[in-house]
């Protein structure tokens, strides 16, 4: 009824639109996130045996002391946690340990780039949302790079991007210095 007999059991697509990529609708993510993860969890638990072989070696391990270095093996899980960063069309998002928080790249108000012992690279939207996440993931990860210049151009071009545009460009420019300067010294044409 209604099905021509050489579609059925058959997945019928559209047309490649030519304007766009072929990956234009996935979800992009963090590469090193699961290594920097491993890393969290092996530094808490480390942490946490070593303190117990001290306490046992000294003699003074009770069920008490073995919770509270529980507890601080667990707090140094939260704080070396790394965050999720993930990207698809018109959105980025930033996952930690507790919750998620995402912003619309095309809909950018600031862009703020601190560049101190911890730096930082903090994303405000016109809906009242806000990310902050570390500038080494952009860096690792172009294609997170590409998602965020794209959205970027389209709120400067929309007259959102009230401030952080010149940082951001700066980071952007930075940023693919240093991967060109990858490849070139991959290829041995430095």
């Amino acid at each position: 009824m209604g099905h021509d007999w050489t579609t059925r059991g058959r997945r019928v697509t559209q047309a490649p639109d030519a304007t766009r990529t072929p990956d234009a609708d996935a979800v992009v993510t963090d590469r090193c996130w699961a290594a920097d993860l491993r890393a969290a969890v092996f530094c808490s638990l480390a942490l946490f045996a070593l303190i117990m072989l001290v306490d046992f070696a000294a003699g003074s391990l009770s069920a008490v002391r073995a919770g509270l270095w529980a507890g601080l093996g667990a707090l140094l899980y939260v704080i070396l946690h790394p965050a999720r960063v993930s990207a698809g069309p018109g959105w980025l998002a930033v996952r930690g340990p507790l919750r998620r928080r995402h912003v619309c790249v095309s809909l950018l108000t600031t862009v703020r780039v601190s560049e101190t012992v911890a730096a930082r690279v903090v994303l405000c939207d016109s809906l009242g949302n806000r990310v902050e996440f570390d500038p080494r993931v952009l860096a690792e990860n172009p294609r997170l790079l590409h998602r965020l210049d794209a959205g970027a151009r389209a709120s400067r071009d929309a007259g959102l991007l009230r401030s952080g545009s010149v940082e951001l460009s700066r980071l952007l420019a930075r940023l693919d210095g240093r991967e060109a300067r990858a490849v070139f010294e991959a290829s041995g044409l430095r």
